[in-house]
C-alpha cells in the first residue's frame, strides 16, 4: 500500500501551500524583519530624517530602571496567569468530563468565554469590579476591603490577572478535556482495583499521561501572557497605576504609537521576540524531558 501523496501536476502541492506562506510571510516574517531594521535607526521628532545608530536603541533601553521594571512585571503576569488559568482549566475538565445531567450544557458554557475578544474582555471586568460603578465591587466593600484598582497598583495587576486568566480558561479547557477523553478507562480502573484512592490516581495515572497537553498548553499560555494580554491591558488600566499594569507588549505599544520613539519600541518589540524564542527553547529543552507520551 502507498502511503505518499501523488499529485498529476509537480507544481499542484506548491500552489496549495502558497496562500498559506504568503500569509506567513506578509504578515509574519516581513514585520518581524522590518522590526529589526527600524530598531538599529533613529528618526527625528517629524519623522523627516533617519539615522543608522547601530545598537544605541538597545544600550538606551538597558539603561532604563523603567524597562527593567517591565521585564519583572511581564515575567510575574505570565507565570500568574498561566498557572491561574491551567489550574482551573484543569480542575473543570475533570468536572466535565464525569458522566452528570447536562453535561453538554456545561461544557458549552465554558467554552463561550473564548469566543470573547480581549479587549471586550477587559470592558466585562470593568463594569464588575469598577471601584464606583462595579457590581461586584459593592459587595467587596461591604467586606471591607478598600477596593479601588484606579489608584491601587496591586490591585489593579490583580484585576489584570484575573481577567487575562478568565479569557484563557476556555481555550486550556478544551484542549484538558479532550486529553481525558482520550486517556482508556481500563487504564484507571486497574488502578481504582489496586486500591488507588481518587487523589493519588489523578495524581499517578492521569496527571503523567495528560503531560503532553499539559506542556503543550504551558507553551501557549505563556506566549498568550506575553502578546494576546495588550487588549485587556489597554481597555482596563492602559498600564496604570503609575506604569503597575505595564508590561513588555504594551511599553512597546506606549513608546511606539503614543511617545513617537519608532527606534526604541523596534528595539523592544526584538528583544521582546527573543525573550519568547528563549522560553519556548528552554521548555522544549527542560520541560519536555518530564513529559511522558
Amino acid at each position: 500500500m502507498q502511503k505518499q501523496a501523488i499529485f498529476q501536476s509537480k507544481l499542484l502541492p506548491y500552489a496549495l501551500v502558497a496562500p498559506q506562506l504568503a500569509i506567513v510571510l506578509i504578515f509574519f516574517y516581513w514585520p518581524a524583519v522590518q522590526a529589526v531594521i527600524q530598531s538599529f535607526l533613529l528618526q527625528d521628532a517629524f519623522g523627516l530624517s533617519t539615522s543608522f545608530v547601530w545598537f544605541e536603541n538597545y544600550l538606551d533601553l538597558f539603561k532604563e530602571p523603567a524597562y527593567f521594571a517591565a521585564i519583572v512585571r511581564t515575567f510575574v503576569f505570565s507565570f500568574a496567569i498561566a498557572v491561574s488559568s491551567l489550574s482551573f482549566a484543569l480542575l473543570l475538565a475533570v468536572m466535565a468530563d464525569k458522566p452528570l445531567r447536562g453535561s453538554t450544557l456545561y461544557r458549552t458554557l465554558l467554552i463561550w468565554p473564548y469566543a470573547v475578544a480581549p479587549p471586550v474582555v477587559g470592558v466585562l471586568w470593568v463594569f464588575m469590579l469598577h471601584p464606583s460603578l462595579g457590581v461586584l465591587s459593592r459587595y467587596l466593600r461591604a467586606m471591607g476591603i478598600d477596593w479601588n484598582p484606579l489608584l491601587d497598583g496591586d490591585q489593579a495587576a490583580a484585576l489584570i490577572i484575573l481577567a487575562a486568566a478568565w479569557k484563557q480558561i476556555s481555550y486550556n479547557f478544551l484542549f484538558f478535556l479532550a486529553g481525558l477523553q482520550s486517556i482508556p478507562k481500563s487504564v484507571i480502573e486497574a488502578a481504582a482495583i489496586d486500591g488507588a484512592r481518587p487523589m493519588r490516581r489523578f495524581w499517578t495515572v492521569i496527571v503523567p499521561l495528560l503531560s503532553p497537553t499539559i506542556f503543550f498548553l504551558l507553551v501557549i499560555n505563556i506566549v498568550y501572557a506575553f502578546f494576546d494580554t495588550f487588549g485587556i491591558i489597554d481597555t482596563m488600566t492602559r498600564g496604570g497605576p503609575g506604569k503597575a499594569t505595564e508590561t513588555l507588549v504594551y511599553k512597546v505599544y506606549t513608546d511606539g504609537l503614543l511617545g513617537g520613539n519608532l527606534g526604541s519600541s523596534a528595539a523592544q518589540s526584538v528583544i521582546l521576540m527573543v525573550i519568547v524564542v528563549m522560553l519556548t527553547a528552554i521548555q522544549f529543552r527542560f520541560v519536555e524531558r518530564k513529559v511522558t507520551y
